[in-house]
């Protein structure tokens, strides 16, 4: 399916009281805000794209509709900064191509009149959405992708309020410290990581902090994204046997990856994942026996729902969609369509530099998110410098948090095969 639109509101407001609101907000002529979300809905990470589309609907089901917690944009019905006016969705499928991305941004600026942007799941795509964004000067909201040269184009509208893959890894790196001290022995890393632009940005940040940390790469592995086979790339892993093995791909070449390690007879000690592939719950389903243990990178925690019960709440609400819980990239892509809806409801405009100026002057406390973060504020590059990851360990059933040391539940296992 290439597009689809969702109407995530029945019920349409009157013009009247709308104020700033100009034609580009309204959806086929009622009042009704449009924002364009850009997944891959169909293709080798399809799955990815279906759960961002839940989480998309959960955010504007919470943005539309009137709830009783304290949780941005949930107190009210609709945008009151825009007169009530309630959030359309209008979705498009990227494919996982960025030449897709781009043609599909450009009409969802050009012909449904979009006031913003917001996707891409693969940073690649995100990459070329994010520069027709900007050409339209329409706000950009990055909720998943996580490579960190996608800040640095200088862009005036992309904004990130989650992590990017220098936070992820340095948190990676500071739990392997944290092991060390503990007297585990942790001296090699081998590296794989798909040719993409997310892969390649994951493994040259990973390997400069291997060489100021005093690790050593025993070897790096880069493939081809979406490779038939990886029998030669794990005989290469198997052969350096690392104490560590850190992937960066997506969800069709991590359970490739992981059924050719069974299948070769490869164990890795110890598996710390860049999430992708490695927080999606269609891995586990496939290979989830496989991975106990084995340790990933993400944003958010269910965990957390101990002290903020409004997450298990909302949490509730994305599984009576999908079926599953909220994960590293769902909630990133929810959280980052509601922090959007603030910024447009502050702005009291659909006005694109005023959205952006809003985006800009964003400053949300922690407790009033889903995620583990102290607050989301944007710096002059547009990313939040306060998106502290976590980590999470599979321990055949779920992931539980296992790092940093204050959001905790449950000491790691290491190795995860002794």
């Amino acid at each position: 399916m290439n597009r689809r639109e969702l109407l995530l509101a029945a019920s349409a407001l009157p013009l009247l009281g709308m104020g700033g609101v100009t034609s580009r907000a309204l959806a086929q002529g009622t009042a009704e805000l449009a924002i364009g979300v850009i997944y891959p809905m169909s293709g080798p990470s399809a799955q990815a794209g279906v759960d961002a589309g839940h989480a998309s609907e959960t955010a504007a089901e919470i943005i539309n509709n009137a709830f009783d917690f304290d949780l941005i944009t949930a107190a009210d019905a609709g945008l009151p900064g825009l007169g009530g006016v309630k959030v359309k969705l209008i979705f498009a499928d990227h494919q996982g191509d960025p030449q897709k991305g781009r043609a599909e941004a450009e009409r969802l600026i050009t012909q449904d009149k979009v006031v913003a942007l917001a996707g891409c799941y693969y940073s690649s795509v995100t990459a070329t959405v994010s520069a027709v964004a900007e050409r339209y000067k329409i706000p950009f909201l990055c909720a998943d992708s996580s490579s960190p040269s996608l800040q640095r184009k200088k862009q005036k509208y992309f904004f990130r309020p989650a992590a990017h893959d220098e936070m992820f890894s340095a948190a990676m790196f500071n739990f392997l410290d944290a092991q060390r001290k503990k007297g585990h022995k942790i001296e090699t890393l081998a590296l794989i990581y798909e040719d993409t632009v997310f892969g390649v940005d994951s493994a040259t940040i990973q390997r400069k902090l291997a060489g100021e940390r005093g690790y050593k790469v025993a070897t790096e592995v880069k493939y081809r994204a979406s490779s038939p086979s990886l029998t030669a790339e794990v005989q290469q892993l198997k052969s350096a046997d690392p104490d560590v093995l850190m992937p960066s791909t997506y969800t069709t070449d991590a359970i490739l990856l992981v059924k050719t390690m069974a299948e070769l007879g490869y164990r890795p000690k110890n598996i710390v994942a860049q999430a992708a592939g490695f927080s999606e719950q269609v891995t586990f389903d496939a290979v989830g026996d496989k991975l106990v243990g084995a340790i990933s990178r993400a944003s958010f925690s269910l965990d957390l729902a101990a002290k903020r019960p409004f997450i298990g709440k909302v949490n509730d609400m994305f599984k009576t969609r999908a079926g599953r819980d909220l994960n590293d990239n769902t909630s990133r892509e929810l959280m980052g369509l509601l922090v959007l809806a603030d910024a447009i409801n502050r702005a009291k405009s659909t006005n694109g530099d005023q959205i952006r100026e809003a985006l800009a002057a964003t400053d949300i406390p922690g407790t009033r998110t889903i995620m583990p973060w102290p607050r989301i504020t944007f710096d002059a590059e547009g990313q939040n410098p306060d998106a502290y990851p976590v980590l999470l360990q599979y321990d055949g059933e779920r992931l539980i948090t296992v790092f940093p040391a204050d959001v905790a539940v449950a000491p790691p296992i290491w190795p995860m095969n002794r």
